[in-house]
């Protein structure tokens, strides 16, 4: 395949500067990825014609390896100068996937996502936005609201968010770093301005919360991956958590949104009655649906699982009565 010409030189060893350069780099050339969950990634990868990479797809979206000549010297000068490339033998492997949102490009980390800080994007990022962006074309906030998106990760929450209201103030939080570096990236670059702060709670923030859109892990991982490892209550610790910070920071009339998943016990979501307790205690109303009744079943074979019949996605919407 021919070379893959860069619009302009990047030559700057921040990686900031290197991930505008890809994002303008993949923009410019229509590129779409769209990422599947890992196991799929994994059988896709599996196949024998999918062990070296041949075109853009291929290395920013599916990880695999590159050979040198296939990009363009300038770009790859600068992702290697950021170390977002490695080498591995003869070839390259960008460290960074590239994945398409709407009308936007997000960098997150690259398959497969073992390590503790990797930044997850996948199924649950494109639900996650297409929730957010129901609610608000229903109900837009006001201009100026505060909106904090808790556990940002890569930013897709946020930036759909803004996307539907564009004129609100945005905040986003992460307890990882690396979360937070590519987050300001992807806001950056889809044109959305935006404060990081990071933590693991909202003690950083000041002030009634207009807006607070959560999308915490929500399986029990044995590594402990922050975002991965969802807690107790057989992996909905962390967005009860969540949900019991954020509700009694609302305003009049502000929204907790959160997208997560749930462990069904017995035909029971105890996920579902802990927040009816805390929407009931806080004054506000609940909105709770059940999207879709069975993911993640492999997990079932786990002994964290023993007694789960079923995980099954969920959106909840807490609303504090004006």
């Amino acid at each position: 395949m021919g070379l893959l010409v860069a619009e302009r030189p990047a030559a700057a060893a921040d990686a900031g500067a290197a991930l505008h350069e890809l994002i303008a780099f993949l923009k410019a050339r229509d590129y779409r990825f769209i990422t599947p969950t890992p196991a799929t990634h994994a059988r896709v990868l599996a196949r024998p014609d999918r062990q070296r990479a041949a075109d853009l797809r291929d290395i920013f979206g599916w990880s695999l390896p590159f050979d040198a000549g296939l990009l363009d010297a300038s770009l790859r000068d600068a992702l290697e100068a950021a170390d977002l490339v490695e080498r591995t033998g003869a070839a390259l492997r960008s460290k960074v996937r590239v994945s398409t949102l709407g009308p936007d490009l997000l960098v997150h980390s690259a398959y497969p996502t073992d390590e503790r800080d990797a930044v997850f994007f996948g199924p649950d990022s494109y639900r996650f936005a297409r929730f957010i962006a129901a609610e608000l074309d229903c109900c837009p906030e006001r201009e100026g609201a505060t909106l904090v998106d808790i556990g940002t990760g890569a930013g897709a929450g946020a930036i759909a968010a803004a996307h539907c209201c564009p004129k609100v103030d945005i905040v986003m939080t992460d307890i990882n770093p690396a979360a937070l570096r590519l987050a300001r990236v992807n806001a950056q670059a889809a044109g959305v301005p935006a404060r990081f702060v990071q933590g693991d709670d909202l003690s950083g923030i000041s002030g009634a919360l207009d807006l607070v859109l959560a999308n915490p892990p929500y399986i029990i991982d044995p590594a402990g991956r922050a975002y991965r490892d969802g807690g107790e209550l057989h992996g909905a610790g962390v967005a009860l958590a969540m949900a019991r910070e954020a509700v009694p920071r609302l305003s009049a009339g502000g929204r907790f949104l959160l997208y997560t998943g749930s462990a069904i016990v017995g035909g029971a979501d105890a996920l579902r009655g802990r927040l009816m307790e805390l929407a009931a205690a806080e004054g506000c109303r609940l909105r709770y649906e059940e999207i879709d009744p069975d993911v993640f079943g492999e997990e079932l074979e786990t002994a964290a699982y023993a007694d789960v019949e079923r995980i099954a996605l969920v959106t909840a919407v807490i609303e504090r009565l004006p």
